[in-house]
């Protein structure tokens, strides 16, 4: 028996070194007849130290040259060179030793010619996963960020790029071609036109700058708006007068930073003027490698949340046919930036305290007054499901109950909800506050997305999914009733919730406050 064994340890063993032996290599030089160059072939033991990739790249060109056509290279070169504009720094693909290495190519020996073509074939995978996917994976980075991971195969792409010389085209390819990822590249194209110039830290001695006051402050907030093309006097810059021109020059910085237009320099706006040029680069770029990892295709119709913005676009077709407010989480509690596919509505929802809420909210209030419960309609289960009274509840076990608000239009959900799935048990949905809409400040929510006007949009929906129907006396009658009431949603509807805190409108840059302080962390670990 023990023989048996040996002779069939022997006869694997012997296998695996015939396999490694008869790799499909041939140790002879190629010709392009077409370009009429010498194609080098690439021993399979000089790629051991290399990714299994990189080495699947190469069989699949039976082991010979990938970048052996001068245009190919330069083309390569010329992308890294200008990755810049995608917000990558082309240092992370060995840029400038591979442009010394073209550059003394003739000169380099056989071997060296071969080590340029893998560190090529690296630099390009490498670029090409970044345009893709991002530099960064948000999974290791964030704990409430719910999107489908990225992949793709390269090799087509490469073997696409260099055998129909459409190197610049395929790396196009492989980015996202939204709008809003457009419009990124072109503020930094914008940026980059302002002057690069040293900014002294603005202080205001008042918390409150108003029209007419006189401080020497005004004078670097004057210059400050000045460089940003917000203000266009430069007879009364020197001057300490909080006048009308500047009042009008504030107003408009405001608005395109996304901050209450009222002309009042507080503490944001101070926090905006201070913000620097590369600060406000290294913005873009943190937006820039977002729009990397969100998919790259949102679908035919979806809806679009930008949390930052507090907006949400109904998209169809490329067209935004509706756009709502929307209130979003707090900086605490802060909505999860995720895709998924909208499923129902609910009209007339009840809504079930979460978790949460009932530690920070209900119990330390309820304990001190139980007529908490009644002004807000909630009734209480015990864990058998039996409906208790206040007077039965006990504060040290609030986690052991349900607290079910019933509908109606002052629910916390209002009078619709937006289901689609998801790891956080969030969704869209109406709100009793519905003046909050009028803030300019709008996360406030526990994490839900409230949405302004929600059974317009819904309507729009429901209209399309059930032609049939008249949707806004079907909804009527829903409402009318009182009664829960669902509604599945036929097609598919992806819906994003989405984070970007800079763009361009016209030739204005735009910013909004970074809500949850991602983008400086962001940017810090790109750099790295």
């Amino acid at each position: 028996m023990k023989k048996i064994i040996f002779l069939f340890s022997l006869f694997v063993l012997t296998s695996c070194f015939k396999e490694t032996r008869t790799q499909p290599f041939e140790n002879n030089n190629q010709r392009d007849s077409v370009h009429n160059v010498i194609i080098r072939p690439v021993n399979p033991e000089l790629l051991n130290d290399t990714t299994d990739s990189v080495r699947l790249y190469y069989q699949k060109m039976n082991f010979y040259e990938i970048w052996y056509l001068d245009e190919n290279r330069n083309a390569l070169l010329a992308e890294i060179k200008k990755c810049g504009e995608d917000g990558l720094n082309r240092d992370d693909y060995e840029y400038q030793t591979l442009k010394e290495l073209e550059n003394k190519r003739k000169h380099l020996s056989e071997k060296q010619q071969i080590a340029y073509d893998i560190l090529l074939t690296q630099s390009f995978e490498k670029l090409a996963l970044h345009l893709y996917k991002g530099k960064l994976n948000p999974k290791t980075l964030y704990s409430n960020w719910d999107l489908h991971p990225k992949e793709i195969a390269l090799s087509d792409y490469l073997i696409k790029a260099v055998k129909k010389q459409k190197v610049a085209s395929t790396l196009k390819e492989l980015k996202p071609n939204h709008i809003v990822y457009q419009l990124l590249k072109k503020s930094l194209v914008t940026l980059d036109a302002f002057p690069d110039m040293p900014f002294s830290t603005i202080y205001s001695s008042k918390n409150k700058i108003q029209l007419n006051d006189t401080l020497p402050e005004l004078v670097k907030i004057k210059k400050r708006l000045t460089y940003w093309k917000d203000y266009t006097n430069p007879d009364s810059i020197f001057t300490w007068a909080y006048d009308s021109i500047t009042y009008k020059a504030v107003k408009k910085f405001q608005k395109r930073h996304g901050l209450k237009p009222d002309g009042v320099i507080g503490k944001g706006t101070i926090y905006a003027l201070n913000f620097t040029k590369n600060e406000r680069k290294e913005q873009i770029f943190a937006n820039l490698e977002r729009w990397r990892w969100y998919p790259k295709d949102l679908g035919d119709q979806y809806l679009l949340v930008n949390l930052p913005e507090y907006t949400l676009n109904y998209v169809s077709h490329n067209d935004t046919v509706a756009t709502h407010k929307v209130i979003v989480g707090t900086a605490k509690r802060s909505t999860p930036i995720l895709s998924s596919k909208l499923s129902n509505f609910v009209f007339n929802p009840t809504w079930t305290i979460p978790p949460t809420i009932i530690k920070e909210d209900l119990q330390p209030s309820a304990a001190t007054n139980r007529e908490y419960f009644a002004a807000r309609r909630l009734t209480i289960y015990n864990t058998e499901g039996k409906e208790i009274s206040p007077s039965e509840w006990n504060p040290d076990k609030a986690n052991n109950y349900r607290y079910v608000q019933e509908p109606g239009y002052n629910n916390s959900l209002g009078l619709v909800k937006f289901n689609f799935p998801n790891h956080h048990t969030v969704y869209l949905h109406d709100t009793n506050h519905r003046d909050y809409f009028t803030k300019t400040n709008r996360a406030l929510s526990s994490g839900c997305v409230r949405v302004e006007h929600p059974l317009e949009l819904a309507q729009q929906i429901i209209a399309q999914e059930y032609p049939e129907r008249n949707a806004k006396e079907w909804i009527a009658s829903l409402l009318k009733n009182k009664k829960t009431k669902s509604i599945s949603v036929k097609s598919t509807i992806p819906i994003h919730l989405f984070y970007w805190t800079s763009w361009i409108e016209g030739s204005q840059l735009q910013f909004r406050p970074d809500i949850y302080l991602l983008d400086k962390e962001l940017a810090k670990k790109l750099r790295q």
